[in-house]
C-alpha cells in the first residue's frame, strides 16, 4: 500500500477518492511477472498508455510500469483539469459581455471557487477509468505500480509498495514524461509556490498571484485566475509572452489578458522572493533593465517550462545516452543509443503535447516491434494555446520562415472580415495561411479565434496529405462558421492566379461570346 499522498489527490474528497482508486488503487497488488516481456513500458502518462495499449493490442506480451499516477501530467495535472478551470472562466468572461449582445444579467457574476474546483475533480475522476490500472489490465497488459529501473542489458527491476520485481525484455520503450522546470531562484526553495503539479488542489481562491513564465501553462492560468477574480502579476522574462507565436496572434492575446485584468510585466529579471511574515504573504522583487520594483502576493505559480524525468531510471548501466535538458538522445525511429530502448513523448521530444506523444507511441511500436520505418520528421504536430482567444498554429510562423530563408506567400483573413465571428461579437482573431511562393502547398499557419483548437485539424489535414491551398477553397464550407475564414484564405490564393494575361483572355472571350 502507497501511504504517501500524491499533492495530485488533495483534497481527498469523493471524487480524489475515485481518481485514486483508478490511477493508483491502494489495494493493486503487482502481477506475477511473466519468463519474459515482448515491450515493457517504463512511464503511464500518455505516451506509455498509448504504447502499451497498441502493443497488447496487437498481441504483444507487454508490461507497463508507473511509480506515481496512470494517466500521467494530462489527466492528473495538465490538460484535464487545466480546461476545466479554464471553462469555467469563459463562461465568467461571457456573463460580462452578455451586456454588448443586448442581455442583462444583473450584478457582477459571484465566483464559487471551491464549486469550481469541486467541478473540476468530479470531471477529471469521471475521464479517470480510461487510464486506469482495471482498463489496462483487461486489456492484457500486466500493469506494475513502483519505480522501475534498467539493471541489466535486458532487465528492469522494480520496487515500491506495491511489492519488488524483476522484469525480462526483448523491447523497452521510456515514457516518463517531464515535470514543471523551477528555475534557481535567490529565496524560491523558502516558499510555499506552486507549480502544475500543486495549482489544482487549491481550495479557496488566492486574492493575489504572481506568475513566473508567458508561456502556454503560465498565459492559460494568469488568464483563467484573473477572471475569477485573482489579482494576477505575469513575469516574462523576454519582450513578449508566448515568444513561440507570431506577433500578431501574440498582440491580439495580449490584449485580451489585459483586459482581463492580468498586469503584463516583460523583460522582467527576478531577483529574489520571500515570505512576508507573520501574513505569509510572498514578496517578489524583480526588475526591468535598471528599474526595481516588488509586489506581495498571496500565491505564486512557477510556470517556466518542463525538464525530462531522467533521474532513476539506470541509463548509465545501459548506455541510454541523455542530458537534463533535452533528455533522452534518440534517432529519428526513435531509438536511443541502445538498440533495444526507445523513448516516446515528452522525455525524448521537444514536442511536449499529449497528441505528439500519442503519435510518437504508435511510431515507437512500430519500429520497435515490427522493423517499422517510421519517422518522427515525418510527423506533422500543431500546437495550441488555450487563452481566449486560442492560438493554434501548424508548420511555419512568418518568422520562422523568413528566419530559414524560405519565401513564402501569406494569405490572411481578420475574423472582423467572417459574419460567424461578427455575430459572435468574437471579431478579435486572424486566420494566417503560409503557402511556398508562387504555390498552394501549405508549409504553415496561424489560427487566433475562440475554438481555434478546433479549426487548425483543416489545416493539418491538408498538410498531411498534400492538399493545396486552392483545393481547399473548392470545398464547401458551411455558412455561416468561423471555419469560413480558411476557405476565404484559400479564395484569397486563387485570386492570385488571375494574372493580367488571362484576365485579358477572359475578357476578349467574353466580349465575343455575348
Amino acid at each position: 500500500m502507497n501511504t504517501e499522498l500524491p499533492p495530485e489527490l488533495y483534497p481527498l474528497d469523493q471524487y480524489n477518492e475515485q481518481l485514486r482508486d483508478a490511477v493508483a488503487p491502494e489495494q493493486w497488488t503487482n502481477p506475477v511477472p511473466a519468463d519474459s516481456y515482448n515491450l515493457v513500458v517504463i512511464g503511464g502518462g500518455t505516451a506509455g498508455l498509448v504504447a502499451a495499449a497498441g502493443a497488447a493490442g496487437v498481441g504483444a506480451k507487454v508490461a507497463l510500469i508507473e511509480r506515481h499516477l496512470l494517466g500521467g501530467d494530462c489527466l492528473n495535472s495538465g490538460c484535464v483539469p487545466s480546461k476545466a478551470l479554464i471553462a469555467s472562466a469563459r463562461c465568467i468572461a461571457a456573463i460580462k459581455q452578455a451586456d454588448s449582445l443586448g442581455v442583462t444579467i444583473g450584478s457582477t457574476p459571484t465566483v464559487r471557487f471551491d464549486e469550481v474546483m469541486q467541478r473540476m475533480r468530479r470531471l477529471r475522476a469521471g475521464i479517470s477509468p480510461h487510464d486506469s490500472a482495471k482498463r489496462f489490465k483487461e486489456l492484457g497488459v500486466d500493469v506494475f505500480l513502483g519505480w522501475g529501473r534498467f539493471i541489466a542489458d535486458r532487465k528492469i527491476e522494480i520496487d515500491g509498495p506495491w511489492g519488488n520485481a524483476s522484469l525480462r525484455f526483448a523491447k523497452a520503450i521510456i515514457a516518463t514524461g517531464s515535470t514543471a522546470a523551477v528555475p534557481k531562484l535567490p529565496g524560491l526553495d523558502t516558499v510555499n509556490y506552486l507549480t502544475n503539479q500543486t495549482l489544482f488542489s487549491l481550495t479557496q481562491l488566492p486574492e493575489s498571484m504572481a506568475v513566473i513564465g508567458g508561456g502556454a501553462i503560465g498565459c492559460e492560468m494568469a488568464q483563467t485566475f484573473a477572471r475569477f477574480g485573482c489579482r494576477v502579476t505575469l513575469f516574462e522574462r523576454g519582450r513578449n509572452v508566448l515568444a513561440r507565436e507570431d506577433t500578431i496572434a501574440v498582440t491580439m492575446v495580449q490584449n485580451n489578458m489585459l483586459a482581463d485584468g492580468v498586469d503584463i510585466v516583460t523583460e522582467a529579471t527576478i531577483d529574489r522572493v520571500a515570505h512576508i511574515d507573520p501574513s505569509q504573504q510572498i514578496e517578489v522583487n524583480f526588475h526591468r533593465q535598471t528599474d526595481p520594483g516588488s509586489i506581495s502576493v498571496a500565491a505564486l505559480l512557477v510556470a517556466t517550462g518542463r525538464t525530462p524525468r531522467t533521474s532513476g531510471l539506470g541509463l548509465d548501466l545501459v548506455g541510454v545516452k541523455f542530458d537534463d535538458r533535452s533528455g533522452i538522445q534518440v534517432d529519428d525511429s526513435l531509438r536511443t543509443s541502445n538498440r533495444r530502448i526507445y523513448a516516446s513523448g515528452d522525455v525524448c521530444s521537444r514536442f511536449k503535447f499529449t497528441h505528439a506523444a500519442d503519435f510518437m507511441s504508435r511510431m515507437a511500436i512500430q519500429n520497435a516491434l515490427f522493423f517499422g520505418r517510421k519517422k518522427t520528421s515525418q510527423l506533422i504536430i500543431p500546437r495550441c494555446t488555450y487563452t481566449s482567444p486560442e492560438i493554434a498554429q501548424v508548420g511555419l510562423t512568418q518568422r520562422e520562415a523568413a528566419d530559414a530563408g524560405i519565401d513564402v506567400d501569406c494569405y490572411e483573413v481578420p475574423l472582423s472580415r467572417v459574419d460567424r465571428a461578427i455575430l459572435d461579437g468574437e471579431e478579435n482573431g486572424v486566420v494566417r495561411i503560409l503557402c511556398g511562393k508562387g504555390g498552394d502547398e501549405i508549409v504553415g499557419a496561424t489560427i487566433v479565434a475562440e475554438g481555434a483548437g478546433d479549426m487548425i485539424g483543416e489545416i493539418v489535414l491538408a498538410m498531411t496529405q498534400r492538399i493545396g491551398l486552392g483545393k481547399i477553397a473548392n470545398a464547401i464550407h458551411p455558412y455561416p462558421t468561423r471555419a469560413e475564414a480558411i476557405r476565404k484564405a484559400g479564395d484569397l490564393y486563387q485570386r492570385t492566379r488571375l494574372t493580367p494575361m488571362i484576365a485579358g483572355l477572359l475578357k476578349t472571350w467574353l466580349r465575343y461570346s455575348r
